[in-house]
């Protein structure tokens, strides 16, 4: 039990206000048609009764109540998150609980309240959603608990579920949702399709018995001598091949979109790439930079290269400063020697943008497969598709198109120059960018 005086713990609800008025009302009605008193008084008798029944259940019979708060051990940035209340009282009846959560500032909500019946002497659970936007250190506060009777005249007010605190970090929950369906084919998302392969794989797997269909370029001769049966070479997709993200933090990564930054969706996509390359075998490495060289993980595939990963993700801030290619080209060639897929999250606003930076884009491209990954805007897009019934909505429509063409000229001039590009949405990064790694590994031209 609490050691807070009672007094500082006594609430008055509603009802109580609402029977007072009541019983004023009847001493007021009863006084104007000159009637006994007689009515009026045992009304206010039976409420003093009433009030002083829920004052002492609630307060004086020494009755307990707990409630304490489960957090998850970290919190996935931008997916849903579950926290739980555990209740449990041992009132003899139906206690009547409102749930009034200390959420961390990040949230800015004032109004996490959950309304709750709780049968007498039982356990029960309260669940609520969480959804961050921001990575870092989120500090949660008290669980007040306002406690009524089924006369609901009193409330009692109790604080319980100590202070603590946890940490966000990128969206680590599909993580295994993406493994799965990466096992053996890309994620069924609209823009998922799967190319015909460009080379031969050249990675020996095991030595099988010919059957109708297999290439007759892999007959191995020696073990078809050895089984006097015509033998086949099977090889397999290549494995520990490097896949670098390389994601900017300059100042066009600050742009929001559904409440996260794009640097925090390249994140997350980042955090997933990572989890689906190891898991096929593939060595994978991070690389950040903006006005200045940026923090840089080795490609590898060690049990804790994830563990790792996370970690320097979850630092990962942006800056307001213009994001220099050129530094990020002599880093490059400074710390990658393998040929290996890079995979660059940036966003280009503008054709001259772009071609500011196409020269060392260029240079990347000679020595590794450059993928180059930047943000479509959905909402420029939809205003650029609506109609126009005034004159300004016509400019608006307009200055929305010309962007949204602006996107699809910078996808065409990368291609021109040998430079796969993945235009897309935020909202739809991690799919798509999934779906395209898959789709090199299938066609392996890496």
């Amino acid at each position: 039990m609490s050691r807070t005086p009672f007094y500082n713990q006594l609430y008055f609800n509603n009802r109580l206000f609402l029977l007072g008025l009541a019983i004023a009302a009847s001493f007021v009605f009863t006084w104007a048609l000159n009637g006994p008193l007689v009515f009026p008084k045992l009304f206010l008798l039976v409420a003093l009764i009433l009030l002083l029944a829920d004052f002492v259940y609630l307060f004086l019979l020494g009755y307990r109540f707990t409630c304490v708060r489960q957090l998850p051990a970290r919190l996935s940035n931008g997916d849903i998150n579950l926290v739980q209340l555990q209740v449990w009282h041992s009132y003899p009846f139906s206690l009547r609980i409102q749930f009034i959560e200390e959420l961390p500032e990040q949230f800015q909500a004032r109004n996490n309240v959950h309304l709750r019946k709780i049968p007498p002497r039982t356990r029960s659970q309260v669940r609520y959603e969480l959804r961050p936007v921001l990575r870092g250190v989120y500090d949660f506060g008290h669980t007040v608990c306002m406690l009524q009777s089924g006369m609901g005249l009193l409330q009692r007010r109790l604080q319980r579920s100590q202070p603590d605190s946890v940490k966000v970090y990128p969206s680590y929950l599909p993580l295994r949702r993406f493994q799965l369906v990466a096992q053996s084919a890309a994620l069924q998302e609209p823009g998922g399709v799967r190319l015909r392969k460009v080379g031969h794989s050249m990675e020996f797997e095991t030595i099988k018995e010919y059957v109708s269909g297999d290439d007759v370029r892999a007959v191995n001769w020696k073990a078809t001598a050895r089984k006097a049966a015509l033998m086949v070479n099977h090889y397999m997709e290549e494995r520990s091949q490097q896949v670098y993200c390389i994601i900017d933090k300059g100042r066009l990564m600050k742009m929001p979109f559904n409440g996260l930054s794009l640097l925090d969706y390249a994140i997350n996509s980042s955090l997933v790439l990572a989890s689906v390359a190891l898991h096929r075998q593939d060595r994978f490495g991070l690389l950040t930079f903006s006005h200045k060289q940026g923090e840089y993980i080795a490609a590898d595939k060690k049990p804790g290269q994830l563990k790792l990963i996370l970690e320097a993700l979850y630092r990962m801030e942006t800056v307001f400063w213009e994001s220099d290619y050129e530094k990020l080209y002599l880093q490059v060639r400074h710390v990658i020697k393998q040929r290996s897929l890079l995979i660059l999250f940036t966003n280009f606003e503008s054709v001259p943008g772009m071609r500011r930076q196409l020269p060392y884009l260029r240079q990347l491209a000679q020595h590794h497969l450059l993928l180059v990954v930047f943000f479509q805007n959905s909402e420029l897009a939809a205003l650029a598709e609506a109609d126009s019934p005034t004159l300004e909505d016509v400019y608006t429509s307009t200055v929305a198109g010309k962007f949204v063409f602006e996107k699809k000229m910078i996808v065409k001039e990368l291609a021109t120059h040998g430079i796969l590009t993945l235009l897309t949405e935020p909202e739809s990064l991690s799919v798509q960018t999934v779906n395209k790694y898959l789709e090199i590994k299938a066609r392996q031209v890496l």
